[in-house]
């Protein structure tokens, strides 16, 4: 990649690793803080609003909102965030790999169609002239899965990454310079992403990207120290989200989405429009051999070797194994 682009991955990179170094366990009894994203509706923002988990698990929980999964880890890291709701598996495995404690216990969301690049309309480049984005402006947020579909699309339709001038912007911000004609191609998900494609096209539909081995779901992930300290409080948390997920796929969506909308910054059709693509495994599923029974560890291997290859980490572990705990998962099933 370009000069530019390597220092700003240094720099996103780097304050990952320097949080995992100065790591300190900041948990109140009395309080939880957990991350979760803006304009990313999700079931479990029901049970945000009406304070359901509080009362499950008997501790005020304080929900804080990023504009990243990288932002998230280091946030878990300083002791700041407790949990992290739908992190991206990217930045998790980033923050893995520089030997932060973090695991997943928690498949949050599959959304293959919900995470995407656009590029620019009128420069009429689609999957059949893709080599023609060589020399060309990105906005990318570096470290996440957006910029890890990123890279996966370019070897695909093998372009050279290195021609081109790749900057680390938030979705948000990458959508807004994106409209501005500021860029040629942009990555994101969510809002930010339906305001990308009000001004571009996709390369690649979700089911064409997963027929490449681009898998796009974020997870539950938790501070593995904190996790083993409150074992019974994480459990209650995850049964809230699971009941959430079996509350909207039951006839009740219609009367959740108003209260999902607001918790999530966005109007009810533009909530309804994008829960629609995405997908909620149940408990049982997510025990299975394709999530956590085995599944999602060896696609975190994948991602953290992709990673080195790209030169976007130093280093990946030898496996990912115990960056997975489905235990908490387990009691939540018993509850």
């Amino acid at each position: 990649m370009t000069s530019l682009n390597t220092s700003i991955r240094t720099v996103s990179i780097s304050l990952i690793f320097t949080a995992c170094i100065f790591h300190t366990q900041q948990t109140n009894a009395d309080q939880i803080t957990v991350g979760y994203f803006l304009e990313w509706p999700t079931p479990n923002q029901f049970a945000q609003s009406k304070k359901l988990y509080d009362k499950a698990i008997g501790v005020d929980v304080k929900w804080v909102s990023f504009d990243a999964g990288t932002a998230m880890s280091a946030a878990m890291a300083s002791g700041d965030v407790q949990i992290s709701f739908s992190q991206g598996i990217p930045p998790f495995v980033v923050a893995a790999s520089a030997g932060q404690d973090l695991q997943i216990v928690d498949i949050a969301v599959s959304y293959s169609d919900n995470e995407n690049c656009v590029v620019r309309e009128n420069l009429e480049i689609d999957k059949t002239n893709a080599k023609e984005l060589e020399g060309k402006q990105a906005g990318v947020p570096i470290g996440t899965a957006a910029h890890y579909g990123f890279l996966k699309q370019m070897q695909h339709f093998g372009v050279n990454t290195n021609t081109m001038k790749i900057v680390d912007m938030e979705p948000a911000a990458g959508a807004a310079a994106f409209a501005n004609g500021n860029l040629d191609i942009v990555c994101g998900w969510g809002g930010a992403l339906s305001r990308m494609k009000e001004h571009g096209n996709i390369l690649l539909t979700g089911s064409e990207k997963e027929k490449l081995g681009i898998q796009v779901f974020d997870a539950t992930t938790v501070s593995t120290q904190w996790a083993q300290e409150n074992p019974e409080l994480l459990a209650k948390f995850l049964k809230v989200t699971a009941d959430m997920n079996a509350k909207y796929a039951s006839s009740d969506a219609t009367s959740m989405l108003p209260i999902i909308a607001k918790a999530a910054g966005t109007d009810i059709a533009a909530t309804k429009a994008t829960l629609q693509t995405f997908t909620f495994p149940t408990i049982k599923q997510q025990l299975s051999e394709q999530w956590l029974g085995g599944g999602t560890q060896r696609f975190l291997k994948n991602v953290g070797d992709f990673f080195v290859e790209q030169g976007t980490i130093p280093k990946a572990r030898k496996d990912y194994n115990s960056s997975v705990d489905s235990s908490y998962l387990e009691a939540a099933a018993k509850l």
